[in-house]
């Protein structure tokens, strides 16, 4: 815990040059580097997933382009880094709640359409690969039928949806650390003491075939597909937080996090890609190699993920279309489900080489825009970061009782308010509530 709040104050002065803010002497703020952490940890949460435990992403991305794979995937980190702050921080300046309140406010009308049904798209796109991917997952540990193991997917997303879907994703929500500490496990034990012919790895890795005619194009196309399946989740995360710098610096460190795990996983991969060429998850083949009980472990985490993956995915796309009628989220959540299984029967390994480039190259225009809005919005966010420290500066001399409050701090106060980017109402009861709770704390 020490190494990383070390390492958190070394990523905020980073930031600086990384992710510029605005400095104009505004009122004396110390960043609370414990939030930074919990942001960053959710951040990590909600961009890892079913889909880089299985490892078959990471082979095809990167694992199967030999050397420049491995080069590419430390660029990964860099852009994860960078685009994890830029979209923290742009939920955090519009209090998100959904993604469209971000993509109203970044793009035109029509590339808003546009990117809001492409991410419903990507949603369900993935919820089958996800089903498909449960079918592989059992198949692979237990030799049981791929169907099997995709209907008990469907079976459990169906069931788990019309009970309390939420504290059962919360609970399976804890693999993933577990699964982060196995990926960093797997890694000492394949490197340690180990030594490799990477000119021999690198001739096996390219003699397969690649889903890309370069590392580059592969590289930025993960990227962009990482984006399109995370990005509603991480502009809500960034929503959550009144500091957009607490909420830059979070999705800087998440991002970080994120790539020293994929790197972690695509090393651990290309190390042994004369293992795993024929595997559906090339990682939870290397657990077993280690331990057979481990393998079967880790076919139970990475089933619980890619449920979770599925669950969350087809809920909030049934719940999207239905809008309070139960009746109709019910039939809507079954029909999708169905449709997905049907889908799945493509194989898992194949729906990742066809259906996650095609994201991904939606997904590099949602990049486009995440960038031309931070060049666009740079100064309003910086002066609205500064305008918030100012208010809440303000309200904490009005709520703490051994600070004088006068009229000039009032009209002050309202200005402010008043020139902030969300609801006067909404920004006046949210820091309210803010002073309060760290007032209490002190």
């Amino acid at each position: 815990m020490i190494l990383l709040l070390f390492f958190v104050k070394i990523i905020s002065h980073l930031s600086k040059f990384i992710i510029p803010m605005l400095h104009q002497n505004p009122p004396k703020y110390s960043f609370n580097h414990q939030k930074i952490i919990i942001i960053a940890l959710a951040y990590v949460g909600v961009i890892t997933g079913a889909g880089l435990s299985s490892g078959q992403e990471i082979f095809q991305y990167f694992a199967s382009f030999g050397k420049m794979g491995m080069i590419g995937v430390v660029i990964l980190g860099v852009l994860h880094a960078i685009f994890g702050g830029i979209i923290l921080a742009l939920g955090s300046f519009y209090r998100a709640n959904e993604h469209s309140q971000v993509l109203d406010n970044i793009a035109g009308p029509w590339v808003t359409k546009l990117l809001d049904w492409s991410l419903i798209v990507s949603g369900f796109t993935l919820g089958f690969v996800m089903i498909a991917g449960a079918g592989a997952n059992l198949n692979q540990e237990f030799g049981a039928p791929t169907w099997l193991g995709a209907a008990l997917c469907s079976l459990l997303v169906i069931g788990i949806s019309m009970l309390n879907f939420e504290k059962v994703t919360a609970v399976i929500g804890i693999f993933t650390p577990i699964v982060v500490f196995i990926i960093f496990a797997l890694t000492l034990y394949t490197f340690v003491g180990k030594s490799y012919d990477w000119d021999y790895l690198d001739r096996i890795a390219l003699s397969e075939p690649q889903i890309f005619p370069n590392a580059w194009l592969s590289l930025i196309n993960y990227y962009a597909l990482c984006i399109m399946t995370g990005a509603s989740m991480a502009f809500v995360l960034g929503g959550k937080t009144m500091y957009v710098g607490e909420a830059a610096r979070g999705g800087f460190l998440g991002g970080a996090l994120i790539g020293l795990i994929s790197a972690c996983t695509a090393f651990t991969i290309f190390a042994n890609i004369d293992l795993i060429l024929d595997a559906d998850l090339p990682m939870q083949l290397l657990v077993a190699n280690v331990h057979p009980w481990l393998g079967t472990l880790m076919s139970f985490i990475i089933f619980a993920m890619i449920f979770n993956t599925a669950i969350s995915l087809y809920y909030s796309l049934a719940k999207r279309f239905s809008g309070d009628d139960n009746q109709r989220f019910k039939w809507i959540l079954i029909g999708l489900v169905l449709v997905g299984f049907i889908l799945s029967f493509a194989g898992f390994k194949k729906l990742v080489s066809i259906m996650f480039p095609i994201i991904g190259y939606i997904g590099m225009l949602l990049l486009v825009v995440l960038l031309l809005a931070w060049i666009k919005n740079h100064k309003k966010i910086k002066t609205e970061r500064i305008n918030r420290r100012h208010i809440y500066a303000l309200m904490q001399k009005k709520l703490d009782d051994s600070q004088s409050f006068n009229k000039t701090d009032e009209k002050q106060l309202n200005k402010l308010i008043e020139n902030s980017v969300i609801n006067d109402q909404e920004i006046k009861q949210d820091m309210t509530q803010l002073v309060k709770d760290n007032l209490d704390k002190s």
